[in-house]
């Protein structure tokens, strides 16, 4: 899909996530069934997800982390689909540098970093080291609410 200046406007109006299609629109000077088959078709090509996300900060009992993931396999987009399928994992980079994978990891109150490690990662093989980074303070980090 060609995502063009069009496409691009839309995407930056549906950041406010409440706006309408037509609001959107006559902002944008088209029409409504414009922007909605735009939408469309920017969720069915994966490219837009319209979702409701949270600042982890202001929900008690939450705490966000970095996970930097050393793996003793070079198969790293088929490791980095595994770990984003495990409990906790919002979000999961295939990178360079000294990690093979960044995760970025929601943990609460009954499911901490001793329960992702044990309960979770252990599962996995092929993972040669971990680093975990506790996010103190974060900013414009958003995440959707997994659990």
């Amino acid at each position: 899909m060609k995502i063009d200046d069009l496409n691009i406007s839309i995407i930056r109006h549906l950041r406010e996530g409440r706006k309408s299609y037509k609001n959107v629109a006559d902002a944008l000077g088209v029409s409504e069934n414009t922007v909605r088959s735009r939408v469309s078709k920017l969720e069915n090509e994966g490219v837009l997800d319209i979702s409701g996300v949270v600042d982890p900060e202001a929900i008690p009992l939450h705490r966000v982390v970095m996970v930097g993931v050393k793996l003793s396999t070079m198969d790293l987009v088929k490791k980095g689909e595994e770990f984003s399928r495990i409990r906790g994992v919002v979000s999961v980079s295939v990178v360079t540098g000294r990690f093979d994978l960044v995760l970025v990891v929601l943990l609460k109150e009954d499911f901490g970093l001793l329960e992702f490690y044990t309960q979770e990662v252990s599962k996995l093989k092929g993972v040669q080291s971990v680093e975990t980074f506790v996010v103190y303070k974060s900013y414009n980090l958003k995440v959707p609410y997994i659990f």
